[in-house]
């Protein structure tokens, strides 16, 4: 993926960080928080020969 590419798929252009600059990201599950969804993690293991 390219830099944009990346940025779309984890929905990054939106304004979300204040949550988490303010309260911080670790031991919180948002949804909000999309960089910590796994739904590509089986696809990126093949793709990787793992």
């Amino acid at each position: 993926l390219r830099p944009f590419g990346i940025l779309r798929m984890l929905d990054l252009v939106r304004p979300i960080y204040r949550p988490t600059s303010v309260y911080g990201h670790f031991g919180r599950e948002e949804e909000s928080f999309t960089w910590e969804r796994t739904d590509k993690a089986d696809t990126l293991r093949q793709a990787a020969g793992l």
